[in-house]
């Protein structure tokens, strides 16, 4: 319990400066770093003052320290590039919220880092499990998470690729994963957290995090993922994005429709 207080206190300070930090530049889109990257900070405080086995211990939070980079960096190249046009999703947040968009952004940012130490929870019980050694279910979990990471950056580096080209401009990427999945970007990120949670069945009261991988699906699936990124392609390319909806997977990569 106290390293999760300990967790949260490092969270909200975070979100605290950088909320700071995004009211001086009006660009509330840096929240999407400071949230990938306070996952790697958490997983460090966890190997660092949890108790459990070493080897599993580090071998879990690195796990999330890895791929908490990555995914920082990653969004961290996309935000700096457009750093003078704020993300649509808070630049509605930000009209619709008016003279006090930035008192209810502390709140958001705040928010944001408690879904961080709530979603950490896999690697804690990892953390602090005391019995020696490596098991399957461990096992599984780092399987998954290479999978899953891999998948993830493939998908990100052609949209990047895609987005570079100038012909491209206005047009749906169809190259690739992208061809399968409307969001494969998303899909593996999910899968990034049944990889923590199969991990963490090797710990005691593991199962407890269960809810990891589902809260993920529902941010991703009916809150902040799919629904914002749809409605701002159905607004910026029209009729080509529509008919990719209507033959192509939403979220697990399958068969594109005839």
């Amino acid at each position: 319990m106290i390293l999760l207080l300990e967790a949260l206190a490092l969270a909200f300070v975070t979100m605290t400066v950088v909320w700071l930090i995004s009211v001086r530049i009006r660009n509330a889109g840096i929240v999407d770093i400071a949230w990938s990257a306070i996952f790697g900070l958490i997983a460090l405080l966890y190997a660092l003052l949890a108790h459990g086995d070493a080897q599993r211990r580090w071998l879990g939070a690195g796990l999330m320290i890895l791929w908490s980079a990555r995914l920082a960096t990653h969004l961290g190249r996309c935000v700096i590039s457009h750093i003078d046009t704020e993300d649509p999703r808070y630049a509605e947040l930000r009209t619709k919220w008016g003279a006090s968009a930035n008192a209810k952004m502390l709140g958001f940012f705040l928010m944001q880092g408690l879904t961080n130490v709530l979603l950490s929870v896999p690697i804690l019980l990892i953390a602090r499990n005391p019995e020696p050694g490596i098991g399957a279910f461990e096992i599984a979990g780092v399987l998954v998470w290479i999978i899953a990471i891999a998948g993830e950056s493939i998908a990100d580096a052609q949209l990047a690729r895609f987005r570079r080209d100038p012909a491209n401009r206005g047009h749906v990427c169809k190259v690739g994963l992208w061809r399968s999945s409307r969001h494969p970007n998303y899909f593996f990120e999910w899968l990034i957290w049944i990889a923590y949670f199969l991990f963490a069945l090797g710990s005691p009261r593991g199962w407890i995090s269960f809810y990891c991988p589902l809260l993920m699906l529902w941010f991703l699936y009916k809150v902040t993922g799919i629904p914002a990124t749809e409605e701002h392609s159905v607004k910026t390319k029209g009729e080509e994005y529509r008919e990719y909806q209507r033959t192509t997977s939403a979220f697990v990569p399958w068969f594109p429709k005839r």
